[in-house]
């Protein structure tokens, strides 16, 4: 049986990167028990960073792209802020993330329930399932409110 050399830290993080994006201490922290010292490391992310192949900015974008259809603000600030994101760069994810959330709750809701709550307790359970998904309480309360309106509407026709 052939045996291959180990891959070279390089290597290592072009592979990481080239299946997603990751945050410089996403990679940081998958580099270092490969690396001989944290220097080596930082050494290494400085360099992709100067050719572009890593870019915290690119990782918001990604962060968005395959969270926010699913989650709400809170719950993707959440996981952004693990990724030790700069402060400009999490003001500026949240302030996207803001923007949108009114329709992507909506989505989210339909897709699950579809049909406004007829009881109290229905209703609880929706806003607890999309509490957990990290929709904010304002945002929620429309969605769930703009569904009976539709479902009056239709009912006074």
């Amino acid at each position: 049986m052939i045996t291959r050399p180990p891959l070279s830290l390089k290597a290592r993080a072009v592979g990481y990167l080239s299946r997603r994006e990751h945050s410089r201490a996403e990679l940081a922290r998958k580099l270092a028990p490969h690396a001989e010292s944290p220097e080596e490391v930082e050494r290494l992310l400085d360099a992709l960073e100067r050719e572009n192949w890593l870019s915290n900015e690119r990782f918001a974008d990604s962060l968005v792209h395959r969270r926010g259809s699913r989650y709400g603000t809170a719950r993707v600030m959440q996981e952004a802020k693990t990724h030790q994101l700069g402060g400009e760069q999490l003001s500026d994810l949240q302030e996207r993330l803001r923007a949108t959330e009114p329709e992507r709750a909506r989505e989210v809701w339909h897709k699950r329930f579809g049909t406004p709550p007829a009881t109290p307790e229905e209703r609880a359970k929706q806003i607890r399932f999309m509490m957990a998904r990290g929709f904010s309480r304002s945002v929620i309360g429309k969605v769930i409110k703009g569904a009976e309106d539709e479902i009056g509407e239709d009912s006074a026709e």
